[in-house]
């Protein structure tokens, strides 16, 4: 599955236009062929009546009439269309973006598909309407955006301005993203081959490589959050999402902004240390859910399940995950140690950092037997039909839980609540 061409939103606003000019042309030449109709009734009626035939000067003053009457009426129509026509653009311009298509909403935002007014280019924006932009949410937001911002990973998602327009209205725009996320891959064709599984990873270890460099954790690492997209003509290109859960393990961030000692993650992917001591993560955290990453693609299936958050969690904190060689025959061993590694229980025990993770992945033999001609064929193999749009989606979706922070690890999987 992949997005829309990026000229379906041009196609969407051109629609727009025509919808609406199209009333009102077509109202004024149903008008103008009525007009012209009872003109010629009435002029017919003039050059055939006899003087002294009250019943034609009667019939002509009554088509007169209803000249005049239909004229009156498509005049009215038409300006209230065109009126009507004129609120719609203005309800649909943010900034120096117009909306064209509501794709997403979460806690924290709306997203649409959108165009920059005079680049057209089709972007995605994501906005905070104003009964929700209270001051924590506010701080979040505008947190979200400026820490995105930073990074220049030519695999995390790239953000292109960030306003406020008079209504009070907060908003950013992005780019847009033509590809599947990896649940998306998955459900598509099942478990992976190992090369491609290192292509990807690779990727996601350089993305996390800057964004720790630059003391920032991301903390919602999961499949949901990872897309495959065909980028500048070239196929399997990764892009990283929603960094509204970043952490910023320096200290300037206020822990208030991700709820007061709390912890907001996706369940199947949290580390050990995420549940226990959410507040003390570092990027050893991510690792993890790389780890976790690479065993779904490999197994196509998650490295626990479980029926409660709490099973999951405690899964998360006192189990060793099934090797996926054992669910997935053919796994070469050098990856699966690797991805082991990312899985172990203890932060220390793991590769230590993105740089060293992904110099690993290449080290793999794997490495490099997924080609840019494979790659090609797959994305043709999955024509227009199979199309689904995937943007980046405001944080605080579905599958998120916030444990309290002071809670020991049995009693925080318990204490849980999901948060939408």
């Amino acid at each position: 599955m992949r997005g829309r061409p990026a000229s379906a939103g041009r196609d969407l606003s051109r629609s727009h236009d025509l919808t609406h000019g199209g009333a009102i042309r077509r109202m004024l030449w149903i008008s103008g062929i009525a007009a012209l109709v009872s003109a010629i009734s009435i002029v017919a009626l003039g050059r055939t009546s006899e003087p002294g035939q009250g019943l034609a000067r009667l019939l002509e003053a009554v088509l007169l009439v209803w000249c005049l009457v239909i004229l009156g009426i498509a005049g009215w129509t038409s300006r209230t269309v065109l009126r009507l026509h004129r609120r719609h653009e203005k309800a649909c311009q943010l900034g120096q973006y117009t909306l064209e298509d509501k794709i997403g909403e979460g806690g924290m935002g709306i997203v649409f598909r959108a165009r920059h007014a005079m680049l057209r280019r089709p972007t995605v924006v994501k906005l905070l309407p104003p009964e929700r932009a209270g001051a924590s949410n506010l701080a979040r937001f505008e947190r979200e955006v400026q820490l995105t911002s930073q990074l220049s990973s030519p695999n995390t998602v790239s953000v292109y301005d960030f306003g406020r327009t008079a209504e009070g209205i907060f908003y950013y725009a992005m780019e847009y993203l033509d590809g599947v996320d990896l649940d998306e891959l998955v459900a598509l064709g099942g478990p992976q081959p190992a090369g491609r599984v290192i292509h990807i990873l690779a990727q996601v270890c350089s993305a996390l490589a800057e964004a720790h460099r630059a003391g920032l954790v991301h903390r919602d690492i999961k499949p949901g959050n990872v897309m495959l997209c065909r980028h500048g003509g070239v196929p399997d290109v990764v892009k990283i999402l929603d960094f509204g859960l970043v952490k910023d393990v320096a200290g300037s961030q206020d822990v208030r902004l991700t709820q007061a000692d709390t912890f907001v993650g996706t369940p199947l992917y949290l580390s050990p240390e995420a549940i226990a001591q959410p507040l003390a993560v570092d990027g050893r955290s991510d690792l993890y859910a790389v780890g976790g990453l690479g065993y779904f693609l490999l197994t196509g299936r998650p490295m626990f399940t479980g029926r409660t958050a709490a099973e999951l969690g405690s899964k998360h904190l006192y189990e060793a995950p099934v090797p996926p060689s054992q669910l997935a025959p053919g796994v070469p061993a050098d990856l699966e140690a690797l991805v082991l590694a990312c899985l172990e229980k203890a932060p220390e025990l793991r590769p230590q950092d993105a740089t060293a993770l992904r110099a690993g992945l290449l080290a793999c033999a794997d490495a490099g037997r997924w080609s840019d001609a494979d790659a090609h064929a797959w994305w043709e193999s999955h024509p227009q039909p199979a199309i689904m749009d995937r943007v980046p989606v405001a944080s605080g979706n579905a599958s998120t839980l916030a444990v309290p922070a002071e809670l020991e690890p049995a009693e925080t999987v318990s204490g849980r609540r999901l948060a939408r």
